[in-house]
């Protein structure tokens, strides 16, 4: 962690169940996305502890929503929230991601950073793209970032949305996306 939970070591899940991002990746992320995280909307998908979007809130996001079908994973988030002193500017749902963007559309809920970590192999990244081109959670300028492994063949388009950016790091990629008007 860096930031304001600077020193905060998060609780994770027994087992293989998450694939937490790995520190040399996050940090990648966070040092590209630095001059627009602060005061931004960011949801997590596939959230597994939150790290992501508690990341996020410690380095100045308003709030983050985290999103994972896992209800061990949900609890964990929770005391990771609790331990790092963020519960007051986040949610947590425990439900499908595709659910979740439907039900944070009906809500009027919009996003200006949006981090989806899937399963690797599994195509989740081009249906979860779909899930989010067919929803309106988006703002003007949102940016999506998706973590996925170098074997997952992630689409150039879908919808409004448009890769402009891959950094790879060993084995994993992470693919920046933006709605084009």
């Amino acid at each position: 962690m860096s930031g304001e939970a600077k020193g905060h070591k998060l609780k994770t899940p027994k087992g293989n169940m998450t694939r937490p991002t790995s520190d040399k990746v996050k940090g990648s992320i966070f040092n590209i996305i630095a001059p627009v995280i602060f005061d931004k909307d960011v949801l997590d998908l596939f959230a597994g502890t939150g790290s992501i979007g508690i990341e996020a809130l410690s380095r100045g996001a308003r709030r983050a929503v985290f999103v994972d079908k896992s209800r061990e994973c949900c609890q964990i988030i929770k005391e990771n929230l609790n331990h790092t002193k963020f519960t007051e500017r986040a949610e947590i749902h425990a439900m499908d991601v595709c659910t979740a963007l439907s039900m944070l559309s009906q809500m009027d809920s919009k996003f200006d950073i949006i981090f989806l970590d899937p399963p690797y192999g599994k195509g989740l990244v081009d249906e979860t793209l779909a899930c989010i081109a067919d929803t309106d959670v988006l703002k003007q300028d949102t940016l999506i970032i998706a973590e996925h492994d170098v074997k997952d063949v992630v689409p150039e388009c879908v919808g409004t949305l448009k890769n402009f950016r891959k950094q790879k790091y060993g084995d994993t990629v992470i693919s920046f996306y933006r709605q084009e008007v």
